[in-house]
C-alpha cells in the first residue's frame, strides 16, 4: 500500500532529478518523499488502526520488525546523506548504497515472512501430530 501511495511522489521526484541532473536539489524531491513516508507511517497506520474495534495484534513480529528498523534506518540514512557527509548533496556513492539498502529492506523481509510461514506449517504440523494421539 505504502509503495502504491508513494508512486505519484516516487515518479515526480524522478523527473524532477532527471531534469534537473547536475543542478542543486529542487524542495519536490525530498520533503514529498520523506512527507509521503510519514504520512504512510503514522497517519495511515493510526486511521487503520481506529477504524476497527476489535483489539489489535501485529501477528508477524518479524517483518514488522523489520520494516520499522529499515524505516528508521532510512530516515537517519537520509539526513547522515543530506545533512552531515555531503550537505544537500547526494553522490554517486550514496545513490548506490541507498539502492542496496532498499535490497536489503526486501530480502530480510521476505526472510522474516519465510520463517513466519515455517513456523506456522510447524505449529500445524505438531497440532495434527496431537490431534492423531
Amino acid at each position: 500500500m505504502a509503495l502504491g501511495s508513494s508512486a505519484p511522489e516516487i515518479l515526480l521526484s524522478v523527473i524532477e532529478s532527471l531534469k534537473d541532473l547536475g543542478k542543486p536539489a529542487g524542495v519536490l524531491g525530498p520533503a514529498s518523499i520523506v512527507g509521503s513516508g510519514a504520512f504512510n507511517l503514522l497517519v495511515i497506520t493510526g486511521i487503520s488502526i481506529l477504524s476497527v474495534d476489535e483489539p489489535k495484534k501485529i501477528y508477524d513480529l518479524g517483518v514488522y520488525a523489520t520494516t520499522a528498523t529499515f524505516s528508521l534506518f532510512a530516515y537517519s540514512w537520509m539526513y547522515f546523506c543530506l545533512e552531515l557527509y555531503t550537505p544537500n548533496i547526494v553522490d554517486l556513492n550514496e545513490a548506490w548504497l541507498t539502492l542496496f539498502f532498499f535490497v536489503l529492506l526486501v530480502g530480510f523481509s521476505f526472510a522474516a515472512d519465510k520463517y513466519q510461514q515455517f513456523k506456522d506449517k510447524r505449529a500445524l504440523s505438531e497440532a495434527e501430530k496431537a490431534d492423531l494421539h
